[in-house]
């Protein structure tokens, strides 16, 4: 037991030292291990040279592998004036490091990093006689949030319970004190259910090695003023104080001016207050720049007035920091440290004080399978949201506690309570206040423990089984942080007496108190509350000796508090409601009198006293009181009475009204929150309720993906999310497949619409075709995708062939414009006028109404993104709506063909254009200093700090400035901050933005450690070139090239030049020399990752399939800037200024452009083919369609110019002349170049 362990003398010394003087702790570690410029060889060193993984990052490493770092920075630390330095063992648990494949080294991380600290303190003391300094071992909170993840029912989502999170603990507090920490530091706490493990961990690491440190907590909160988890300051304080703490503080998440109303709310408690907050909050670059003088001038009114006992600093702190504030707090005292009250203070997000000020605490009793049917059923059905929403209107009716029982012989309650608990712990209107863990069963008990967040109250534990068990049950509950309910209940069974209660209550506390170390307010009597009026003479004082005996607790046990089943009192009268509630309010009246704290009654049917009629209210007295023999008698007749008067009224009853969810309705419910998993059944119950697997289809399929459609059109769902639906969906019709056959009612499938969808001939993108196909599948539609590269005529022959009520297109090269132009005609020849729906990167509301539009008579719909298609579908197919919205869709074509010709200035003629091109100037050629060939190699480490995150989220209908996720330095829970910090109503895609981006992170480890996938590949050719008027010919070897350019036409108002990318090339002299240097690039994903995203393709895993498509496409534009950097600085050699920060490479801060084909200023997808002729794609395994579209879909291909003026332009329109020119010059006739480059 941990009471009998006895502190060591550095430990005595550090809680002495707290009240004496105010203890100044280090600062961040991972701010200074940053500073130091650590490479991935650092991380490794000799121990860990064989990991796969990528260590870069895992900083608790270093304790092994650079022990000279980390040593140094505590040293820094010490000199600064730190009385406590903390181990560098934050993430040394088993969560953390299995991020990094290294699970299994928990201990040899914590103990090398105690042993660490504890050696350089050992230095320090030596160096300075007289003067003693502490080691902290830092325990971090780990990635995952018990609380947060349990109730949410999600097979893909990685769980760490109770018990993982118990087990790693201990192990690395075991080793932290082996090390020779002098104190344990819980820090960074964002989940009071984590934090509940930690301190129970701390108990066994303690107990196995039989010496005690102290325990220092520290949490961190959100704007808000709650943990992230939800709890208030004031709950989170209550779930942890039976863990006795030296000290309750904040770090992280604020500077100190923000921290300073926090620590305010502290001062009450009888704990040390400790405060280490950043260094003031990130700027826009994610990083700390408050100087320790301003940090220090902010910390100086909560160390004036007293208010701390120990400071330091968290996230962007420096030794300069520390040394600033151990010098302002020489001329301060330490915060007086208040004497411990008695009192039980209970918490769900919410704190509540059991105390006599609050006159009485009802316990809500719905919640209960042995005293309601429906709960029992809702259960038993598994209908958990139903089951939820009688908790949630029991404590809006003013229940202050929520009992939860599931004891019942065809449940496992194991099971039940634990899963129940763990879903209303995501439920704010519930989890707000406390939960009574009601069972007989000491497995559910546990179970229910190990999910609760807050302080729960246990029902409950007794003498019935002897004193050994009892006194262990106790200590269990007290060290999960609970409190606890004692009946009156001994070996000999159950007190029914006044003298028995009080015999078995007084001789409970002793134990509780004297031998299990229970606090007396901790423990809560139920003194047995019985059934009075029975008819049994026996029966008759029960009330009132439960009564009596109330008040002899309060006045005998100090601190005990008294509660009890209000609804037993009542059981005789059973079916005459209004008299029960009548005697619980009569009962409560005299018993709260006496000292009665709290009770299990239904909060809803409580009435007042006074609102009793006299003479009933008299009888019930009477009864409850035993003041006459023949007062049952008189309340029976008088019930009889009143039962009578009110037959077929409600009597105040106040109940949930909703009916069980059905089959399908669960479903619907599975559909929305995109489970698969345990599907199989309800779809099986489902056929039965609707008479046919197609009823399936058409009932609740249907209605879980309009539901779902609608969502995300409310802005409620978002992309990730839908697409996990998605999946859902996919599962639940593949297992309907075989029985709609049998059926043979396929035909007879209702749905929303029908739509036949593909990428064009030529082009190989579908990314965005295969959001569109999810989004509409889960509105209803049914989605043929036919895939990439789909001929007009395929696409024709399948529409007409599944009498689709759509055609949609995708296209992302140029050429596909062209191709969709091509297959409106062929609609338009076959009499077709279905509305084709136009969408993909090159496309926009101008082109299709210019260009597509003329060419079939049915509507052509423009669709700007997946969000809109829904909606205009549904307009198009609905009969009422159809004939506006094709009215208002040629209209609005219509304005838009006005407006071209009306804005459609006169264009600069060819001549008159080139006279106003970049004059090439003055400036020097830059000779390559490696000319010719080079293939480069980059891994996905390299890459992934040069992604550019904003168009990955852009890519997934989520606001870009989400990128400022990736910018975000400091501990994980920064990060958290950063979502509390966004305005509540972008939070829910904010936090969708967070997950997605740690999965694309995960992604991108995947990627990094496959041996597979062997990396991106780039090849670049650094070729003499020269410009010819608006040609740039280029020599490989004896083979010459020309690469022909275009020049805007459109009238400059500015006076800026018309340019031509062949500007940025040296003339050609009179003597034919090519006087300049032009490059070519192409860099690829490779193969293996467009075979992984096939293989998610093919199990129907879009989800996967989208989110790696999005990483590779992402990858490879950040390894075209690491090739594009490497040409600068290395194979061409003119770049000297050097640029590492990814967001001024990201704009394009540097000299030179590296234009891709098909875009802006070279919209000619032809020229992949003049590139090909010396990068040779074949040999880099990318192959090319006839449309000039490279597959895999993550490849890029384009040149390369260094001229100082170079820069990034949009061609604009360009007239006939231009393209006539452009035409011969390529040997182009007019059809191939309308293919390659579209007339607008």
């Amino acid at each position: 037991m941990i009471a009998e362990l006895e502190y060591s003398d550095r430990s005595r010394a550090l809680v002495e030292a707290v009240g004496r003087r105010v203890l100044v702790l280090d600062g961040a570690m991972g701010t200074m291990i940053q500073r130091e410029g650590l490479r991935e060889e650092d991380f490794r060193g000799g121990r860990f040279a064989d990991t796969r993984v990528r260590l870069a990052g895992c900083n608790d490493l270093l304790c092994i592998t650079r022990p000279d770092v980390i040593g140094g920075i505590h040293r820094a630390y010490l000199d600064a004036g730190a009385d406590i330095i903390e181990t560098n063992s934050f993430n040394s648990n088993s969560v953390s490091l299995a991020d990094y494949g290294l699970g299994d080294a928990v201990r040899e991380v914590a103990l090398a990093s105690a042993r660490l600290a504890r050696m350089t303190v050992e230095e320090f003391e030596a160096a300075h006689p007289g003067e003693m300094r502490w080691v902290a071992g830092s325990i971090g909170p780990t990635s995952k949030s018990l609380s947060m993840s349990q109730g949410i029912d999600d097979p893909t989502a990685e769980k760490v319970d109770w018990d993982a999170l118990v087990a790693t603990y201990t192990d690395q507090m075991e080793a932290l004190i082996e090390g020779g920490v002098d104190a344990l530091l819980i820090e960074t706490i964002f989940d009071g259910l984590n934090a509940k493990a930690a301190i129970y961990a701390a108990r066994r690491a303690m107990e196995r090695l039989g010496r005690r440190v102290p325990l220092m907590l520290s949490v961190t909160l959100t704007e808000s003023g709650r943990t992230l988890s939800g709890q208030t300051l004031e709950a989170f304080v209550a779930t942890v104080a039976h863990g006795e703490p030296l000290s309750i503080g904040l770090n992280c998440g604020f500077g100190a001016d923000g921290m300073a109303r926090h620590v305010e709310a502290l001062q009450g408690y009888p704990f040390a207050v400790s405060a280490y907050p950043n260094a003031g909050l990130p700027n826009e670059m994610g990083q700390y720049d408050e100087t320790p003088e301003t940090m220090v001038g902010k910390l100086m009114p909560m160390l004036r007035d007293g208010r701390l006992n120990i400071v330091g600093g968290c996230c962007g702190t420096t030794p300069a920091h520390i040394a600033a504030i151990a010098e302002a707090t020489r001329a301060v005292a330490p915060r007086p440290v208040p004497v411990r009250k008695p009192l039980l203070t209970l918490a769900g997000l919410e704190a509540v004080e059991v105390s006599a000020d609050r006159n009485f605490m009802n316990v809500g009793e719905r919640c209960n399978v042995a005293g309601s049917r429906k709960f029992l059923r809702l259960i038993k059905e598994g209908s958990i949201d139903e089951a939820v929403e009688i908790a949630r209107t029991q404590v809006e009716a003013g229940a202050q506690v929520v009992d939860i029982n599931m004891d019942d012989a065809m449940l496992d309650a194991v099971h039940e309570l634990s899963s129940f608990i763990s879903r209303i712990g995501v439920e704010p209107d519930v989890a707000r206040v406390p939960l009574m863990i009601d069972s007989s069963k000491w497995d559910a008990i546990v179970a229910g423990l190990k999910c609760v967040q807050g302080r729960p109250v246990v029902n409950s534990i007794s003498l019935k089984e002897g004193e050994e068990k009892f006194i262990a049950h106790a200590r269990e509950i007290h060290e999960m942080g609970a409190a606890m309910v004692v009946m009156a209940f001994d070996e000999q069974g159950q007190a029914d007496t006044y003298d028995r209660r009080v015999e078995v209550c007084g001789r409970a506390y002793r134990l509780l108190t004297e031998v299990a170390g229970v606090p007396g307010e901790d423990i809560i009597f139920d003194p047995n509350i019985l059934a009075v009026a029975t008819g049994i003479e026996a029966h008759d004082n029960y009330a009132a000796d439960f009564i009596r005996a109330a008040g002899w607790i309060k006045e005998n046990l100090p601190g005990a508090k008294v509660s009890g089943g209000v609804s037993n009192l009542s059981f005789s009268f059973r079916g005459n409601n209004y008299v029960r509630e009548a005697m619980h309010a009569v009962f409560l009246y005299h018993a709260i009198k006496a000292g009665m704290d709290m009770g299990i009654v239904n909060a809803a049917t409580l009435m007042p006293v006074d609102d009793i009629e006299p003479r009933l209210r008299e009888a019930i007295e009477d009864v409850v009181l035993n003041r006459r023999p023949d007062a049952t008698e008189r309340l029976v007749e008088i019930a009889e009475e009143v039962k009578a008067a009110r037959s077929g009224e409600k009597a105040g009853i106040v109940s949930v009204s909703e009916d069980n969810l059905t089959a399908s309705q669960h479903i619907e419910q599975l559909l929305v929150k995109g489970h698969a998993e345990g599907m199989d059944a309800w779809l099986d119950a489902a056929m039965a309720e609707q008479g046919s697997a197609v009823g399936v289809i058409d009932g609740p399929l249907m209605d879980g993906m309009n539901r779902i459609g609608r969502l995300f059109g409310e802005g409620k769902m978002f992309l990730p999310q839908v697409v996990k639906s998605a999946r859902a969906m996919k599962h639940a019709v593949a297992w309907l497949t075989p029985h709609i056959e049998r059926e043979k009612a396929a035909a007879g499938t209702s749905s929303a619409g029908k739509m036949v969808i593909a990428t064009v001939k030529g082009d190989v993108h579908d990314i965005g075709k295969n959001i569109v196909s999810v989004i509409m599948n889960c509105n209803g539609y049914d989605m043929i995708d036919m895939g990439v590269m789909v001929p007009g005529e395929d696409i024709i022959e399948r529409a007409i062939a599944e009498k689709a009520d759509f055609i949609g297109l995708s296209g992302l090269i140029t050429p596909s414009l062209d191709e969709m132009c091509h297959v409106a005609r062929l609609m338009e020849i076959k009499g077709m006028r279905i509305p084709l729906m136009i969408g993909g990167a090159t496309t926009s509301a101008l082109h299709t109404a210019v260009k597509i539009a003329p060419c079939y008579g049915g509507p052509v719909v423009y669709t700007r993104d997946a969000a809109m298609m829904p909606v205009v579908a549904q307009r198009l197919i609905n009969a009422e709506s159809r004939d506006e919205a094709v009215a208002e869709v040629r209209r609005e074509q219509q304005a838009l063909r006005e407006r071209h010709n009306r804005d459609n200035r006169p264009l600069l003629s060819l001549a008159e254009a080139r006279k106003e091109a970049m004059p090439y100037g003055d400036a020097a050629v830059a000779i390559p200093a490696h000319p010719g060939m080079e293939t480069l190699a980059f891994s996905v480490n390299e890459a992934r700090r040069m992604i550019n995150w904003r168009a990955f989220f852009a890519a997934w209908k989520l606001d870009a400035s989400f990128s400022s996720l990736a910018r975000i330095e400091g501990c994980d829970h920064c990060r958290a901050q950063w979502l509390a910090a966004v305005p509540e109503e972008h939070r829910s895609k904010a936090a969708e933005a967070m997950q997605l981006f740690k999965e694309a992170n995960r992604a991108l480890d995947r990627l990094e450690r496959e041996t597979a996938f062997d990396g991106l590949m780039a090849r670049v050719a650094l070729l003499p070139a020269g410009r010819r008027d608006d040609d740039i010919i280029y020599r490989n070897g004896e083979a010459e090239f020309i690469l022909s350019t275009l020049r805007q036409q459109e009238p400059s108002s500015d006076g800026k030049p018309r340019l031509a990318l062949a500007d940025f090339i040296k003339p050609i002299g009179d003597d034919g020399v090519l006087p300049d240097w032009i490059g070519l690039f192409a860099v690829t994903s490779g193969q293996a990752i467009e075979r992984m995203i096939a293989r998610y393709k093919s199990t129907g895993d879009d989800y996967s399939a989208i989110l790696y498509q999005s990483v590779a496409d992402r990858l490879v534009e950040a390894a075209t800037e690491l090739m594009h950097r490497y040409v600068r600085r290395q194979m061409w050699g003119y770049e000297t200024e050097p640029l590492d920060n990814p967001d001024n490479l990201l704009r394009q801060y540097y000299r030179g452009i590296r234009p891709a084909i098909g875009y802006p200023s070279l919209p000619d997808q032809s020229l992949i083919f003049l590139a090909d002729k010396v990068l040779d794609y074949a040999s880099m395994g990318v192959t090319v369609t006839s449309n000039g579209a490279m597959s895999p879909v993550a490849t890029t291909s384009g040149y390369i110019f260094s001229h100082p003026g170079s820069t990034y332009f949009h061609l604009g329109h360009i007239g006939a002349d231009q393209r006539a020119d452009y035409a011969a010059r390529r040997g182009m006739d007019a059809a191939t170049l309308d293919r390659f480059l579209p007339e607008m």
